[in-house]
């Protein structure tokens, strides 16, 4: 008898990403967040991962990275009631609810600060992706009454994350 070895969903995730990243850039946020979409609802996703949060602000977790510095996958976690800083992206992003609910604000631009649009509740599963540029804005709060876990994948390496990533706007 032949046995199948089967890489956990984490494996399977981040390869299905590492493929999709590699789509033209045009493409390459929605591939992603399709790759991330597949996965983010299975439970056993981040079965061996410790993810742990924090009483202050939503926490990032690495859970892999492109070796030539591309892009890097992680896990935010956010306590009831942590949001996102009012923010737009320097860099292609993606990203889907793994557990939890989030709700996603969108923005216009302003005269002196970003104007509310629209909101929409994502919940296990689902998400948004978007390309780089800093006047799409947007802002992801869990204004729910548990902790809420996302997949996010971010068109830069995870050592410029603090630099390259968002664009704060004042709200």
């Amino acid at each position: 008898m032949t046995y199948i070895r089967t890489r956990p969903p984490l494996d399977t995730m981040l390869a299905g990403i590492a493929a999709a990243a590699r789509a033209p850039v045009e493409a390459r946020p929605g591939a992603v967040a399709a790759a991330i979409a597949a996965f983010a609802a299975d439970p056993a996703l981040l079965a061996e991962v410790d993810c742990p949060c924090c009483p202050d602000r939503y926490v990032r977790h690495l859970l892999g990275a492109d070796p030539e510095g591309g892009y890097a996958v992680v896990a935010l976690v956010w306590r009831p009631g942590q949001m996102s800083p009012v923010h737009g992206h320097r860099t292609w992003c993606a990203f889907a609810v793994h557990q939890g609910a989030l709700t996603e604000t969108y923005y216009e631009p302003g005269d002196e600060h970003p104007i509310p649009t629209a909101t929409k509740l994502l919940r296990l599963g689902e998400g948004s992706h978007g390309a780089a540029d800093p006047r799409l804005i947007h802002r992801i709060a869990n204004l729910s009454c548990r902790t809420a876990i996302s997949i996010h994948c971010y068109g830069v390496g995870y050592d410029r994350f603090g630099s390259d990533v968002n664009e704060v706007h004042a709200a």
